[in-house]
């Protein structure tokens, strides 16, 4: 098994053990729904909520190396706290607490990715919807291949109930345009 999904099976097995609740985004959830490609990194949304984010930190800074000084402080104002494994392995790990990330986790299911080791990924239509809002090159080339591979199973109703609101927050309608125009193409 190699190293990403290793890592990936640390962090399941402590935030389990802890009962909290989490999902694989990013690179492993692509693997899963779209085409796969080469993922550095192992992304987790970890609903925090919002005012025991320590809490959180905390705990994992405790198991898992920081992979940047002043880690606690930068996951407390940026919301994201990045860790690497004992291998090297890179852990970003967001602190949830927006109802879409709720919706997001609730929404996860588990993948088996070799026999007998499985994770908890997000759904395809939460990906879509974190790739298009982030909306580099390299997003939505992620999504129009997570189109191409889920068709008409896509519930595009939920995608455009949180991805709208989103996309007013950050002030770029474009997202939404661009994603109609890839949806009218698959």
């Amino acid at each position: 098994m190699n190293e990403l999904l290793l890592a990936a099976q640390l962090i399941q097995d402590e935030v389990l053990t802890k009962g909290w609740r989490f999902c694989f985004i990013g690179g492993l959830a692509l693997q899963r729904w779209g085409e796969p490609r080469f993922t550095r990194d192992v992304d987790v949304t970890l609903m925090a909520g919002f005012g025991n984010e320590e809490v959180y930190i905390d705990a994992l800074l405790a198991s898992f190396p920081a992979r940047i000084e002043n880690a606690r402080q930068f996951a407390l104002i940026n919301r994201v706290l990045l860790l690497k494994t004992e291998a090297g392995v890179g852990v970003d790990i967001a602190l949830g607490a927006l109802p879409f990330e709720e919706s997001a986790v609730s929404r996860a299911s588990y993948f088996e990715y070799a026999q007998n080791f499985k994770l908890f990924t997000c759904s395809a239509e939460d990906l879509i919807v974190m790739k298009a809002f982030a909306s580099r090159p390299q997003d939505w080339v992620d999504v129009e291949g997570i189109l191409i591979r889920q068709g008409e199973r896509l519930d595009r109703d939920y995608i455009f109930e949180y991805l709208e609101p989103l996309c007013v927050a950050k002030e770029d309608p474009e997202i939404i345009k661009r994603l109609k125009r890839l949806m009218q193409n698959h």
